[in-house]
């Protein structure tokens, strides 16, 4: 188990939603080596793995990310088990099985959770107001596969691509750029289109 002093603290310290807690394994199915982190960790080979196959998160939800110092793309991580990569990067994204950073991600708070879509960039267009798990936003009204810009009022949110939760994977929160993001590339350093169609509330 890594040392408290050797996590790199890049986020705040546990508060009322806290602690977090995640279980990392060099190989699928909880195999090998493993590590505990109840922080942030920009980097898992300066921890002396090459890469995590397999990882349980006993508490709080986190963000993994492809590349190191959280960059590439994301993959949202709640509560349970994980044997592989398939299980948290779903039928999705593009084929590279890399996880290599990781994060808990503060501001998840399922019970409220609020955020305003519009349909264009920098909040200009139809807007909508959201507070609900949406598998598909064009069943439900929204007139296009875009979304524009968006604003987290409260809690996190996982974006995906494609409807029914399918496609790459965004995590937006409240407590980043101020809960304002008034472009795609804002949603993360993986995004390259517009394009969303459907969104949930993170788990705490």
């Amino acid at each position: 188990t890594l040392s408290p002093a050797r996590m790199t603290q890049t986020n705040p310290l546990p508060g009322p939603l806290g602690p977090w807690k995640v279980t990392i394994y060099d190989q699928e199915n909880f195999q090998g080596k493993r590590m505990e982190f109840t922080a942030s960790c920009p980097n898992v080979t300066e921890c002396g793995f090459d890469n995590i196959r397999s990882l349980k998160v006993e508490c709080g939800a986190w963000i993994g990310f492809e590349h190191t110092s959280f960059c590439g793309q994301q993959f949202v991580l709640e509560r349970g088990d994980y044997p592989c990569w398939e299980a948290w990067s779903g039928s999705n994204a593009y084929h590279i099985e890399r996880l290599t950073s990781f994060r808990p991600i503060c501001s998840a708070n399922h019970k409220e959770s609020k955020i305003t879509i519009f349909e264009k960039q920098n909040f200009i267009g139809r807007q909508w107001e959201l507070c609900d798990d949406y598998p598909s936003l064009q069943a439900m009204g929204w007139p296009n596969n875009e979304v524009g810009s968006m604003k987290i009022q409260c809690g996190a949110w996982v974006c995906y691509q494609y409807p029914g939760y399918r496609g790459y994977q965004y995590i937006l929160e409240c407590d980043h750029h101020g809960g304002d993001y008034k472009h795609w590339r804002e949603w993360g350093s993986h995004a390259q289109t517009f394009q969303i169609q459907s969104m949930r509330r993170i788990q705490q």
